[in-house]
C-alpha cells in the first residue's frame, strides 16, 4: 500500500515539473519583439522615469504587496474595486536626462491574463504633464511574463534572494494592432494628437525583499504632425 501512495505522490510532482518546465519555457511566449516606433523616422518624444518606488514622488499599493509604498504613511489602496492596482507619481525625464515634467501611472492586473500563454498582462494608463507645453495620455496593455521570467523568479531562485544582470523589454503589447499604446493629446502643443506609443524597462538589480532596486522605464512617443520638436526632445536611437 506504501509503495502505491509513494508511486502516486511521485508521479503528482513529476507532473508539476513538467507542467511548470513547460511554462517557463513556453516556446510560445512572448520575446519582447522590436517595437515598430524603434525604426520610425517620424518625431519621437522619449520620456524617462525611475523604476524604484523608493525614487518616485508618491507611489502605492492595496499595502500587501513587496513592493512597499512609498513614501510612509501614503493612503493605501485597500478597497476591493482597487485592491489589485498601484499608481505611481513621478519626475519625467527628456532624452538628456532633464527634468521634463511629471506622470501619473495607474495600473490593475488584467482579467485576461492567461499564464499558460505567456500572458502576465497589465492595463495601465499616464497621465503625463511637461512643463509649458502641455498634456497627453497614454492607454496601454502591458506584458509582464518575460519579467517576471527572466528577472523574478531567479531573484526568488538565488541563494541571495537577489537578481542582477542586464535586461531590456518593450512592455507595450497593445491595444494597437502593432502592439502600441494609445495616445490621446490633452492640452497645449499636444492638443487633438491621436498617435502611438510603447513603454520599455531596462533592469539591472531586482530584490525580493524590496522589488526592483536599479530599473529605468521609458516611454517612447509618436507625436508627428502635431507638434515640432526641440533637440531636447528627441530620443537617441
Amino acid at each position: 500500500m506504501i509503495k502505491y501512495v509513494a508511486g502516486l505522490l511521485l508521479g503528482i510532482a513529476l507532473g508539476v515539473l513538467v507542467a511548470a518546465a513547460l511554462l517557463y519555457f513556453n516556446p510560445l511566449a512572448a520575446r519582447n519583439p522590436l517595437s515598430p516606433l524603434s525604426v520610425s523616422k517620424n518625431n519621437i518624444l522619449s520620456l524617462g522615469y525611475s523604476g524604484v518606488p523608493t525614487d518616485s514622488i508618491v507611489y502605492t499599493n492595496n499595502g500587501e504587496s513587496r513592493v512597499q509604498p512609498h513614501p510612509e504613511k501614503v493612503r493605501e489602496l485597500w478597497e476591493a474595486p482597487i485592491r489589485r492596482s498601484e499608481v505611481l507619481l513621478t519626475v519625467l525625464t527628456d532624452s538628456r536626462n532633464n527634468p521634463a515634467g511629471i506622470g501619473i501611472k495607474f495600473s490593475s492586473e488584467s482579467e485576461r491574463t492567461r499564464l499558460i500563454n505567456g500572458e502576465a498582462l497589465v492595463d495601465s494608463a499616464w497621465h503625463i504633464h511637461l512643463v509649458e507645453r502641455g498634456s497627453l495620455f497614454v492607454e496601454q496593455t502591458e506584458n509582464y511574463w518575460n519579467f517576471l521570467r527572466k528577472i523574478v523568479l531567479p531573484a526568488y531562485w538565488s541563494s541571495a534572494n537577489h537578481w542582477k544582470g542586464v535586461w531590456n523589454g518593450n512592455m507595450t503589447v497593445g491595444p494597437g494592432a502593432l502592439g502600441t499604446a494609445a495616445v490621446t493629446g490633452g492640452t497645449g502643443e499636444f492638443a487633438g494628437l491621436v498617435s502611438e506609443a510603447v513603454e520599455a524597462i531596462n533592469a539591472s538589480a531586482y530584490s525580493v525583499a524590496q522589488g526592483p532596486v536599479a530599473m529605468e522605464g521609458r516611454l517612447i512617443i509618436d507625436v508627428t504632425g502635431n507638434v515640432e520638436l526641440t533637440s531636447r526632445d528627441v530620443a537617441e536611437r
